[in-house]
């Protein structure tokens, strides 16, 4: 997919890599960048970054992603790439809430789920679209202490790789995007989960929107940022066992528990 002249919307657009991919976005000749987030202010500064429209919505909400789709699609136009890229961190262990929990699973795994449900048949019906929808390395490789996140991210790579099969051939394109750590507020937490993170080194978020642009021209379905997850995700596949030994030994260097 070429950016230029589309009509863009993306979640989680106030800050971090929403606000990084829209500032890209606009500069490859994107037609209009619709900047989503639940925060008003953060939302309306990423749009005035790009000339664009700021829209205000709980991702965790159907009825609000489903507005968000219906007052771009009757106001600006048909959207061609729709960035599902909202998350949220939280829940370290087996003793997280389980309103942690739940938030984790409405947030990054039903969001896509709703964009989904509300896009696809106009897409379908007008020759096809495209999502790009942000999970995290977590997703393929799993979370030192974060287990709600890595969970849910599993489930999100997962939910994509569904929409990619069943929807493929009705011209509906998906790119996920798995990215280790990246200079945004949810790495700023002094935690397990932050600091297993960037144990390969932080990138910002300008480089992640670089690496997009270019995933999305090639139409890849994984767009990982961090090349070395390729590899990771190669020694886990080729030896779990093995795998599993080396995370958990990772995990005890990070958390100070004694072997």
């Amino acid at each position: 997919m070429e950016l230029r002249d589309k009509i863009v919307v993306i979640t989680g657009a106030g800050s971090g890599i929403g606000r990084a991919l829209a500032v890209r976005f606009k500069a490859e000749g994107a037609k209009c960048i619709v900047a989503v987030d639940i925060d008003a202010q953060s939302a309306q500064a990423t749009a005035e970054l790009v000339s664009g429209v700021a829209m205000t919505a709980d991702v965790a909400i159907e009825a609000e992603v489903q507005q968000a789709i219906e007052q771009t699609e009757s106001e600006i136009g048909p959207i061609d790439l729709f960035c599902s890229n909202a998350g949220i961190g939280l829940g370290e262990g087996l003793n997280s809430a389980n309103h942690e929990w739940q938030t984790s699973w409405d947030v990054n795994v039903m969001a896509h789920l709703y964009a989904s449900r509300h896009l696809v048949p106009r897409m379908v019906a007008r020759g096809g679209g495209y999502f790009l929808n942000t999970a995290s390395a977590a997703g393929l490789l799993n979370q030192i202490g974060g287990a709600a996140y890595g969970v849910t991210k599993h489930a999100a790579v997962g939910f994509g790789e569904w929409l990619a099969i069943h929807h493929k051939h009705q011209g509906i394109k998906v790119s996920m995007l798995c990215p280790q750590a990246v200079r945004t507020p949810m790495i700023e937490t002094e935690n397990d989960s932050s600091a297993a993170a960037m144990s390969n080194g932080v990138i910002e978020p300008e480089e992640l929107a670089e690496t997009v642009v270019d995933g999305l021209r090639e139409e890849t379905f994984m767009i990982l940022p961090h090349p070395v997850v390729l590899e990771y995700m190669r020694n886990k596949t080729s030896n779990y066992d093995r795998w599993i030994g080396g995370m958990s030994k990772l995990m005890r260097s990070i958390t100070g528990i004694d072997a």
